[in-house]
């Protein structure tokens, strides 16, 4: 189920970096320190969470708790995003198992496509989520509302177009 589709996506992104032959590393670098460009004013920071969509956030959280032995919260209701949330504490990063909450949940949607649910977002810290909008606008990704809201850890977020973000949706939360 879940910790397969986790581990199948991580081996994924860890074996496609690894299998990248050093010629083309290379000529990336190369080619990159040969034109200079403005840097952003704002940067990006470490990976937040990793949010995993859930049929059964009961099921769900007791094996994170019980049988891996993570630390689990309770579930937290997030009515303005549609989702109950149960957070998964790493040490390192979180994970956020999301159920849907309310009649137009977009998780309702995803697990509709996904009986079993898989991953659902990825989410990273940036220092200034205004500044990253703005920029990233200009570069032409596409943001799913107009402005960032409230996320459930209390923080401005806001989430950008996975057709833009290479299949994946990202949601960045101010830091």
């Amino acid at each position: 189920g879940i910790c397969f589709l986790l581990a199948e996506a991580l081996n994924e992104v860890l074996f496609s970096r690894l299998h990248t032959p050093l010629s083309t590393v290379r000529a990336f670098s190369v080619s990159q320190s040969r034109h200079p460009t403005a840097g952003p004013v704002w940067n990006l920071g470490r990976l937040n969470h990793v949010a995993i969509a859930v049929p059964d956030l009961e099921k769900a959280s007791a094996f994170y708790k019980d049988i891996l032995g993570a630390q689990v919260s309770e579930v937290v209701p997030v009515p303005e995003h549609g989702v109950s949330v149960v957070f998964v504490n790493l040490g390192n990063t979180k994970m956020e198992l999301l159920h849907p909450l309310g009649s137009n949940s977009p998780i309702e949607g995803f697990l509709k496509k996904n009986k079993a649910g898989g991953m659902h977002h990825i989410c990273i810290e940036v220092d200034d989520i205004n500044e990253a909008v703005m920029d990233l606008k200009k570069k032409e990704i596409r943001t799913l509302s107009e402005e960032a809201k409230t996320g459930a850890h209390g923080k401005p977020v806001i989430f950008l177009h996975p057709k833009d973000c290479g299949g994946v949706l990202v949601e960045l939360e101010q830091a």
